[in-house]
């Protein structure tokens, strides 16, 4: 396994302290005035086994890691009504925020992914070996913005008067089991919503019957639902997810959470699972 050495020391009777990680930001929020866009995803960066990393790049390299040593982690949180999403970070790796989506005539936010552009909008740009591009908001019909841009994926773009559905994540086992997560809102349209994908929120339309858009998924990165075509507070303020930060070791250190995370471990095969929810602080190991 290719390692990146921050330090690298050891504890006697214990293997190194390889961590490989899961580290993803908050989605982005979405904006609020007709029709608009979706947010992006989350930057979306992974070390684990040769799965994946964003924009559909190759496995990044585990940390190998010094025992009682603080590093520092904070969970982003998702991006409220225009709004990007907040960075998440674990030691020297760091997950950029998800663009927030976009009013009509006007550019979406990029990001980790970018958000979808609003009705007659362009969208937002992804970040390299993070997150795609958003969706450009329709140009004929000028009803239909773009879904947000996710891991592996851009969004689509508005088609008419129908919402773009937004970019898929990917999808990861470091808990142990196979999980898709970091995927883009859906546009919000005067006719059919986009389709949020993999803890993106869905978009919101009035056609084949109203409804309102919808947050990205907690833990997920999922960007917010785009409006589509309401004009009261009920269409807007949606949030995009919050981030998590998964860190996978040798069972045989134990971690400590620093004060001001909140988290859980579990044991996988020879390995131990922690799973950051929530929170900025510092773990360590011994």
């Amino acid at each position: 396994m290719r390692l990146s050495t921050i330090a690298g020391t050891t504890q006697a009777g214990k293997p190194p302290l390889e961590v490989a990680y899961l580290v993803i930001a908050g989605g982005g929020g979405n904006a609020f005035y007709h029709v608009t866009g979706a947010g992006g995803a989350g930057g979306y960066r992974n070390s684990y086994a040769s799965e994946t990393s964003g924009r559909n790049s190759s496995t990044e390299t585990p940390l190998l890691l010094n025992g009682g040593t603080n590093y520092t982690v904070t969970v982003g949180g998702g991006g409220a009504y225009n709004q990007q999403g907040s960075n998440s970070v674990f030691a020297t790796i760091t997950s950029t925020g998800g663009g927030k989506g976009g009013r009509e005539n006007s550019t979406a936010g990029s990001g980790g992914s970018g958000g979808g552009g609003g009705y007659n909008g362009t969208r937002g740009n992804g970040t390299t070996n993070q997150g795609f591009q958003g969706g450009n908001g329709s140009t004929s019909g000028n009803l239909g913005a773009g879904g947000g841009g996710g891991a592996s994926q851009a969004g689509v773009a508005g088609s008419g008067n129908n919402g773009g559905n937004g970019g898929y994540g990917l999808a990861s086992s470091i808990t142990g089991s196979s999980v898709r997560r970091a995927g883009g809102g859906g546009g919000g349209a005067q006719h059919y919503k986009g389709v949020g994908r993999d803890g993106g929120g869905n978009g919101g339309g009035l056609l084949p019957s109203t409804s309102l858009p919808t947050n990205g998924t907690a833990n997920t990165g999922g960007g917010a639902g785009g409006t589509g075509g309401g004009s009261t507070a009920e269409w807007a303020n949606r949030s995009g997810g919050s981030g998590v930060v998964i860190l996978r070791y040798p069972k045989q250190w134990n971690i400590t959470l620093g004060a001001g995370l909140t988290g859980s471990t579990s044991t996988v095969g020879e390995d131990k699972v922690t799973t950051v929810t929530g929170g900025t602080g510092s773990v360590s190991w011994g």
